[in-house]
């Protein structure tokens, strides 16, 4: 729902409300019989049919409060009004005078949604072709590229001015040829043709050499320069159009059927338009749909400015005819409301939106065909090189699709699938999923050796360690408990005594003994050494497991995402986008408020008014797609505050509270 169809919602209501007061009051039907009376004229004819065309009238429900001008024209042809009253039918009742008033007013109502939509219709667009202009100036290089594209339309208009211009003179010089006396055209014919030709080179040429001549500031200047004077040019012509449209769109939105204030939403309610102001509204319709004739004949007069437009808009309506007849008490005025309206709508609007239409193709970004004609011609001219590049290199290609298709399916297999398994393998404490670097029974083999060896080398050993006598089990026994806490002590005193004679020693075999069973034991404290490296990455196990997982998952989920986001999802790139642009738009409405200079009255002038509308409108369209219902709701309250010309300040707050209050949505 938007701006307009509140706007044109509010004034229906109030206009059922203004009818239901006058028709329901005492002093309309005070007796009895004036009420038979009134059931009679329900009962006629000619009320049935007004009382249709006024329902098909009212704002239907929806976003769309506004009906289509071909639609509303059958309504003002179907009511009759449209043609002069006849002599036996001048006579009215009251009430079905009251409805005529209402139907006339619905029809104006219709109307003004009509041309408030067309003018925002209008503008809306005008920022995006000033904004290209903008883009052209940017640079040289910008500059540069739209002096190429636009060089085969120029070419053409310069044509097309030379043969003009060569196919008047050569008309003249024909008609000159014909007014010679007989003796002259027959030595004529008798000429060469040659000689034709060389007067229509010259004519030609001619015309060329004044063309260059009339051209000579365009000679003086770069094509560059050129096309940098005319970007500004069009862009100064847009703008002057922007601004005579907003400022005609603010008139129309504050005195466009300004009932006592109703019409701009001070905030009474309908009740407070007393009955004997009855005939006032009916005022405020004729000159509403006078406001609207004029507006749009000079809406588009671009050689005023906003200020001389508004004067002679106000100027005309009030000097207009139909506003003379304001205060006069006739039954044939919904008459001529009725015809205007129609002539409004079918002269008035179609040509307003012609000329519209014409100053934007003259002076707006160019079309598609212009700006994309150079790489639409390269492409054109190079499709057979790059067909035939295709069609030699297919079977590459086709090995590439199957290598990429391998390539994915290994790629998902080995480091996606393979490494889920091993870590649901590992939350199960599956055998075959345990982490490990040495085989699990390595450390027990070597430690139970090497106890052996000490404990023989003890037993060979004890008459020197024990001093003649056998060791017993419990010497064997302490001698196996220190050897698996890593003191192989024995085995370093016999070592230590060896040294003193090696000779002896290696002879006798018992240093190279210890020295064998030193190696076993290095060897089985680097395997208890591994083996607690071994214990650490059995414990995290489900940590490495994860760890191997994830660059598997990182590259599906970011591929995943990329081709969800160019081919099917682009609403969360839509909605950014869209927030986006709330963001511009609340900017540009902060900037409304800085530039205007508000009136006496403190209230932004029609022009920035209008500026205002325009963006509270784009705003209430893209919030529509970005908020949640219940968050719409208030939202549209701070935007009807917004828009509402209460006071710049008031204004102003609502502008605060709606960007800390929806922040989180519209960014």
């Amino acid at each position: 729902m938007s701006v307009l169809a509140d706007q044109v919602r509010r004034l229906d209501a109030h206009l059922d409300g203004i009818i239901y007061a006058t028709i329901t009051s005492p002093q309309a039907y005070p007796t009895n019989e004036a009420a038979v009376q009134l059931n009679t004229v329900l009962q006629t004819p000619r009320v049935k049919d007004l009382l249709r065309v006024i329902k098909a009238l009212s704002a239907p429900p929806g976003p769309q409060a506004v009906i289509s001008p071909p639609q509303l024209q059958s309504l003002l042809t179907q009511s009759s009004l449209l043609s002069d009253r006849p002599p036996e039918t001048q006579q009215l009742s009251q009430y079905e005078s009251e409805l005529e008033w209402l139907l006339v007013s619905k029809a104006a109502v219709q109307t003004y949604g009509i041309v408030v939509e067309m003018l925002l219709d209008q503008i809306v667009p005008l920022s995006d072709h000033i904004w290209y202009w903008d883009h052209v100036l940017s640079s040289p290089l910008s500059t540069t590229i739209y002096m190429i594209q636009s060089s085969p339309a120029r070419l053409w208009v310069r044509f097309l001015e030379v043969y003009e211009d060569s196919k008047s003179r050569l008309r003249r010089y024909t008609g000159a040829n014909t007014a010679t006396p007989e003796s002259d055209v027959t030595s004529a014919s008798t000429a060469a043709p040659s000689m034709h030709w060389r007067r229509f080179y010259a004519i030609v040429q001619s015309t060329i050499l004044e063309k260059s001549l009339a051209d000579v500031q365009r000679r003086m200047m770069s094509p560059i320069a050129l096309c940098r004077t005319e970007a500004r040019r069009k862009q100064a012509r847009l703008k002057k159009m922007r601004e005579m449209t907003a400022s005609g769109l603010g008139v129309l939105i504050e005195e466009g059927f300004a009932f006592n204030g109703i019409g701009a939403d001070d905030g009474r309610s309908d009740s407070e338009l007393s009955l004997p102001n009855s005939q006032e509204w009916k005022g405020v319709v004729e000159k509403s749909v006078a406001l609207m004739d004029i507006m749009l004949r000079d809406i588009l007069d671009l050689e005023l400015n906003t200020n001389q437009m508004e004067d002679k808009v106000f100027a005309a309506v009030a000097e207009d005819s139909l506003s003379v007849q304001a205060e006069e008490e006739d039954q044939n005025r919904p008459i001529v409301i009725a015809k205007r309206l129609h002539a409004l709508l079918d002269d008035q609007l179609p040509w307003n939106m012609k000329i519209a239409s014409k100053l934007v193709a003259k002076n707006g970004r160019p079309s598609r065909l212009v700006r994309y004609w150079l790489p639409a011609t390269a492409l054109l001219l190079s499709s057979t090189t790059i067909l035939r590049i295709f069609f030699n290199k297919r079977q590459e290609i086709i090995h590439w699709i199957q290598d990429l298709g391998a390539t994915t399916r290994d790629f998902w297999f080995n480091w996606v699938v393979e490494p889920v398994r091993k870590v649901i393998g590992t939350i199960r404490h599956d055998a075959n999923s345990e982490i490990a670097i040495m085989s699990r029974d390595s450390l027990r083999a070597d430690r139970e050796s090497l106890e052996r060896m000490v404990i023989d080398f003890a037993i060979d050993k004890s008459i020197t360690i024990t001093g003649g006598s056998p060791m017993s089990e419990i010497q064997i026994a302490a001698i196996r408990a220190k050897v698996r806490e890593g003191d192989v002590t024995p085995i370093l005193r016999a070592y230590e005594k060896d040294l003193r004679s090696p000779l002896v020693g290696t002879v006798r075999g018992d240093l190279v003994r210890t020295l064998l069973i030193q190696v076993q034991k290095t060897k089985v404290d680097v395997e208890v050494a591994m083996s607690g490296i071994d214990s650490l990455l059995r414990s995290q196990e489900l940590v490495f497991g994860f760890v191997g997982l994830t660059p598997g998952i990182f590259v599906s989920v970011g591929v995943t995402r990329y081709l969800f986001g160019v081919f099917g999802g682009r609403r969360g790139y839509a909605q950014n986008r869209k927030a986006g642009r709330c963001v511009r738009v609340l900017r540009n409405i902060d900037r409304v408020f800085s530039e205007a200079a508000p009136t006496q009255t403190n209230v932004l002038p029609y022009k920035d008014h209008g500026y205002l509308i325009c963006e509270v409108h784009v705003l209430r369209n893209l919030a529509h797609q970005l908020l949640p219902p219940d968050i719409e709701k208030d939202f549209l309250e701070d935007l009807d505050d917004l828009a509402n010309p209460r006071g710049v300040q008031y204004q102003q707050r609502a502008l605060d509270r709606i960007r800390w209050t929806y922040a989180k949505w519209l960014r």
